[in-house]
């Protein structure tokens, strides 16, 4: 082996374990990885929204939501989404809609809730395709919308 070889490796290696280092403090931001909740929405995730939800307005808060940023087997995901939303018999979360922008079925579940639990969670499990944008959308009794959503990366592939 000769020393360019050699010098070429380690400039590899080099810049690697720079680009590691960087994406794993937090840089994604710098690279331009993570982005808002709607940007670069793929379009089957928007008609997904349109179809359950129309034309109302998603806004942020009142919903955490709460998984691995990395899922090292995307077969099995946990996940916890609760909101701080009240459970009155007047105003309640009706609904807890979960989507995954790039699963062969984005729409995941949704879980219908009465004022009768007295707190809206919910704790669950759920295969994932790839790498994607992960919503939790509260849907309110008086037809407000809320939501929580996370970039999780995946190692393997859970959904075919």
């Amino acid at each position: 082996m000769d020393d360019r070889e050699s010098t070429g490796r380690r400039s590899f290696l080099r810049a690697a374990f720079l680009g590691i280092a960087v994406l794993s403090l937090g840089g994604r931001e710098l690279l331009g990885a993570v982005r808002g909740p709607g940007d670069d929405m793929p379009d089957a995730a928007k008609k997904v929204l349109r179809e359950h939800f129309g034309t109302r307005t998603i806004k942020d808060g009142h919903v955490s939501l709460d998984l691995p940023e990395v899922a090292p087997d995307s077969r099995e995901v946990p996940i916890f989404i609760e909101t701080d939303l009240p459970m009155d018999a007047g105003h309640y979360v009706k609904a807890i809609h979960l989507i995954v922008d790039h699963n062969p079925d984005i729409y995941v579940a949704g879980f219908e809730l009465t004022p009768a639990l007295g707190k809206a969670s919910i704790d669950t499990r759920i295969k994932m395709r790839r790498s994607s944008q992960v919503r939790a959308i509260v849907e309110t009794s008086t037809g407000e919308l809320w939501w929580a959503h996370k970039l999780v990366y995946t190692t393997l592939n859970g959904c075919v």
